[in-house]
């Protein structure tokens, strides 16, 4: 008897610990949040003080009439936007990356493995190469498309993707991998070829693509990525439970009451849906979705309830911070968001960084 009421304590102690870990994680990501917004609204070659930010955007909230002051341009039609898409995207990868993880049981696994980010690539790819080799009409079209065909090459790949590995109703996890994996090669090879038949302008938009971006951030990808990001938050508390389950196992989860075809088939789309939007909007950016993932399930753990929440946390931040490393690292120049200084000496790789003043 004792022996069960010592075992019942020392359960309650580990859930109380555990629920601790969780609310003090939330806390420092929330207070990491605000640190990057506060960063990343002030501090770039054209600084603007914290106290007029926050005017500037109590002004815009309570619609007082357009303040036309160049600090005003910067922070809400440059920096603001330019915030809301960073932390959408990384948001948006983060999660995708831990569903993919908690999919093929593979702490490897991420959007790049499966193949989605390099179908978004080849999409995006061909509309920069063969855009010019239309008629005039059909290349402007194409050229303001741009986004719209990375987003249709992630969404052909992840099909391609679904469709081999679903044999008689059944979607083989193995088989999608593996498929994935090949699917990743595949478009990669074909890019290749796209970039050596390309020109010169071409090329340097086919690379700046690849590398990464927030610089075309708007009001327009916010809108367009606000229902992505939405989707996602909201489509975590239904997917937790079935990614718990199946950590054990797809028949012990079978056997618990996870309807796997219709998780797997969710899973899907979702990731689908939030790289394809997010390469569309930035290009290429693979290391959020893996390092969020695992960053956080080091702290919390692996149960998906916390793990799903605070990847999307993680991710918005570690996105957001990046880029302000990118604009300040090598000010008035900017560095593409996924690339990293690799020389020794402390000077960056010759990469045909954009020239111009970063605001």
């Amino acid at each position: 008897m004792s022996v069960s009421i010592n075992e019942t304590r020392g359960e309650v102690s580990l859930e109380a610990d555990s629920r601790r870990r969780v609310f003090l994680t939330a806390a420092a990501l929330v207070a990491l949040l605000a640190l990057v917004a506060l960063l990343s609204l002030t501090h770039r070659a054209v600084p603007v003080p914290s106290g007029r930010v926050a005017g500037i955007l109590v002004d815009a909230i309570e619609a007082r009439g357009i303040d036309s002051t160049q600090d005003a341009l910067v922070v809400l039609h440059i920096r603001l936007p330019r915030l809301f898409v960073g932390m959408m995207i990384g948001a948006a990868l983060a999660m995708s990356g831990a569903l993919m993880q908690g999919l093929f049981r593979n702490p490897l696994a991420d959007p790049g493995l499966a193949g989605v980010s390099a179908g978004a690539g080849l999409g995006a790819a061909l509309a920069i190469v063969l855009g010019d080799r239309l008629p005039q009409g059909l290349a402007s079209l194409c050229s303001s498309l741009l986004p719209a065909a990375a987003f249709l090459g992630a969404l052909a790949a992840t099909s391609t993707l679904y469709a081999v590995a679903t044999r008689g109703g059944r979607t083989s996890v193995a088989t999608m991998l593996l498929a994935g994996v090949a699917l990743a090669a595949l478009a990669s090879s074909f890019i290749g070829i796209l970039a050596y038949v390309s020109d010169d302008r071409q090329l340097r938009d086919l690379t700046f693509w690849s590398m990464g971006s927030l610089g075309g951030a708007n009001w327009v990808k916010v809108a367009a990525l606000a229902p992505v990001t939405a989707i996602l938050v909201a489509a975590a508390p239904f997917l937790s439970r079935g990614l718990n389950a199946l950590a054990l196992g797809e028949a012990e989860a079978f056997h618990l009451g996870v309807r796997l075809q219709r998780l797997k088939a969710a899973i899907v789309f979702l990731v689908a849906m939030a790289v394809g939007a997010s390469v569309a909007a930035a290009g290429i950016i693979s290391f959020v979705g893996i390092v969020a993932p695992h960053a956080v399930r080091l702290i919390v753990g692996p149960d998906h309830r916390a793990l799903l929440p605070l990847s999307v946390a993680l991710g918005a931040a570690l996105l957001a911070g990046a880029d302000v490393l990118a604009r300040t690292l090598v000010t008035p120049a900017e560095m593409p968001t996924a690339i990293s200084p690799r020389a020794p000496d402390g000077q960056f790789e010759s990469i045909g960084i954009p020239v111009g003043l970063e605001l």
